[in-house]
């Protein structure tokens, strides 16, 4: 077993085809079939189905596909070890919050990556709560309060949150200037799950935050249908100010009750928890504080 056999296998596991890994690492597709064919050999097991439609991992394959990553991981980072920044080689996998990802991150990855150019960053973008471990991320960041046991998570700021509404939609309902006044308005419903949470307006009250419940016409399940909704007309919304800030700013949304915020929301970073994170992914982390601080108090 050698580690070439293992990035072979690593790159036609994420792809799902022999040919389009081989393309990508520069094989043929029965080269890199062989040196799946050799690497079952080595280990005495088998890691694919294969079809003519798909290739996918075996139960065996799953299992060894995580500590596979690990190994070719810490060989990258060995190589480079005595390297300056600049050569830090590897893959990085990360899961970033969607409105995040697309206003912040994504649009300054190309300079760090330029710094970096034998990094290769594997980007998820979603609102879901993606299993850390299971999933096999080097990174998560994680908007909210934090329930995982056993990750090492650091704190990078707090979120300022903000109530937001359309023109349209106060055009229709008014503009509310108390709590008292929300019994004549709707919210839209942020839920990831469709659970049993009823929708409801978080404010502080001066010693304490507090929750009221209200009516909504819609739940969604994502921040991007979240704020959608709230530009329709179909209700206020407590977001993020950054996530806003272009909407504002072009007056689609509409600020609204400044003074009944909700609780601003942590940001982390998490990491597992099994052993020190590799020079890669230290320095992937080491950016996003430096580039999410600014939008964080």
């Amino acid at each position: 077993m050698d580690l070439d056999s293992l990035r072979v296998f690593l790159k036609v596991a994420e792809l799902g085809s022999f040919t389009r890994a081989g393309a990508h690492l520069g094989l043929s597709k029965a080269r890199a079939s062989t040196r799946i064919r050799e690497l079952e050999a080595a280990i005495g097991s088998r890691l694919l189905h294969r079809s003519t439609r798909a290739v996918r991992l075996t139960t065996d394959g799953e299992q060894f596909l995580l500590r596979a990553r690990r190994l070719v991981g810490d060989a990258d980072e060995l190589a480079s070890m005595f390297s300056s920044p600049s050569n830090l080689r590897g893959r990085v996998r990360l899961d970033l919050p969607i409105q995040f990802a697309r206003n912040v991150i994504i649009p300054r990855l190309p300079e760090f990556l330029a710094a970096h150019p034998y990094l290769e960053m594997l980007v998820s973008t979603t609102d879901q709560r993606v299993d850390l471990v299971r999933d096999g991320f080097d990174c998560v960041m994680r908007i909210g309060a934090l329930s995982d046991s056993g990750l090492v998570a650091k704190r990078i700021g707090l979120l300022e949150m903000i109530n937001c509404a359309s023109p349209r939609y106060l055009e229709k309902y008014g503009t509310p200037r108390s709590v008292a006044d929300l019994a004549q308005h709707l919210i839209v419903h942020y839920s990831l799950d469709f659970g049993s949470t009823p929708p409801s307006f978080e404010y502080f009250d001066g010693n304490a935050y507090r929750e009221r419940e209200m009516r909504a016409a819609v739940t969604v399940n994502s921040t991007d249908g979240y704020h959608a909704a709230c530009l329709a007309g179909l209700g206020i919304i407590q977001a993020p100010r950054t996530g806003m800030a272009a909407s504002l700013a072009s007056g689609g949304l509409v600020e609204i009750l400044p003074d009944l915020r909700a609780e601003p929301l942590p940001v982390s970073l998490l990491q597992g928890h099994s052993r020190q994170a590799r020079a890669p992914v230290r320095a992937v982390m080491a950016w996003l504080i430096q580039i999410m601080t600014p939008h964080l108090s």
